[in-house]
């Protein structure tokens, strides 16, 4: 049972397994089906465990993590877990279709050699072909980190919740260098659309430039948006129970600064971008737990591939 768990430093260097993962090997959620506790997870109970309120009207301090050795071994997964919410707050799970897991930082795709136009085919002849081969060149992942410089003194009287809130900034943030990459890729090589001024039937050229896929997201920097949300033929313009803004054609606005202005990206979220990871974020525990919060690091290694070229359109404003 998870009060009778040894939390050590060990947990967080087990090889290929986070520190929750190693958790839930000693303390399996399959075994609360049914009881108060199914909805949580390992790390969860040890905060019930050791009560540790990281939310609400009775929410702790920090210094509530350092009661004990054990309980200072939670800390750095509540920071990890904070940033990392803030980082997958962002946009990035609105473009990518997949996520790949690298081993190395340097990542070789499969490219989808698919010109050939798909017809009929008499008896006895040879089918269109379609190509799967190892692409050419490799991606580069590249890192991105943030160094945290706060002492133990100035934080350990601060509520969990608004400690949180500012690790979670850190993590959006973060996402929003890396967001910039993404875009980078998208835009390159993709098909243009150029049109002299950003108006609604420019919009509905992109949306038409799509065969096979659908346009279902679309992306401008923080002055295209405001330009688009303000069209008369989007007076109507919906916004769905997670507050996101849908378009008249079925395509989701995304505002994002990584995007220029002029520049409206559309794509098809299900088949455009591939996001390549070496690692989860990375956080130096050690110092964590030992209360040396200055000079602490938290980083990620990433890239992206565009999977589907045709799954991506950029509207072009050249006026």
């Amino acid at each position: 049972m998870y009060n009778d768990i040894k939390l050590e430093k060990g947990l967080y260097n087990l090889s290929e397994k986070s520190f929750t993962s190693a958790l839930e090997e000693l303390d399996p959620s399959s075994a609360y089906c049914g009881t108060p506790m199914e909805k949580l997870d390992a790390f969860e109970r040890q905060l019930k465990r050791f009560n540790i309120r990281i939310s609400g009207q009775s929410c702790d301090r920090v210094e509530k993590f350092f009661t004990s050795t054990e309980t200072a071994v939670l800390f750095p997964e509540f920071v990890t877990r904070c940033i990392k919410k803030g980082f997958d707050e962002t946009i990035l799970s609105s473009v990518c279709a997949t996520t790949t897991v690298s081993g190395s930082s340097q990542y070789l795709g499969c490219v989808l050699d698919d010109t050939v136009e798909y017809r009929t085919s008499a008896q006895a002849t040879v089918l269109p072909t379609t190509t799967v081969r190892e692409s050419a060149t490799a991606i580069t992942l590249l890192k991105y980190g943030r160094l945290i410089n706060a002492s133990y003194e100035a934080v350990r009287q601060q509520r969990l919740d608004v400690f949180g809130v500012m690790l979670r900034s850190i993590g959006v943030k973060l996402a929003v260098s890396v967001v910039e990459n993404a875009v980078s890729v998208l835009e390159k090589g993709a098909t243009t659309i150029n049109a002299t001024s950003l108006t609604y039937n420019a919009l509905a050229q992109l949306y038409g430039n799509f065969d096979c896929f659908n346009m279902t997201t679309i992306l401008a920097s923080p002055e295209d948006s405001s330009k688009i949300v303000a069209m008369e033929q989007l007076s109507d313009t919906s916004i769905d129970p997670d507050g996101k803004m849908i378009l008249p054609f079925g395509a989701e606005l995304i505002k994002t600064s990584a995007v220029n202005n002029n520049t409206i990206i559309g794509l098809d979220r299900n088949f455009a971008l591939e996001f390549i990871t070496s690692s989860n974020l990375v956080m130096e525990t050690d110092k964590l737990i030992d209360r040396q919060l200055d000079q602490i690091t938290v980083s990620i290694t990433c890239g992206f591939r565009k999977i589907t070229p045709d799954a991506v359109k950029v509207l072009k404003i050249t006026a």
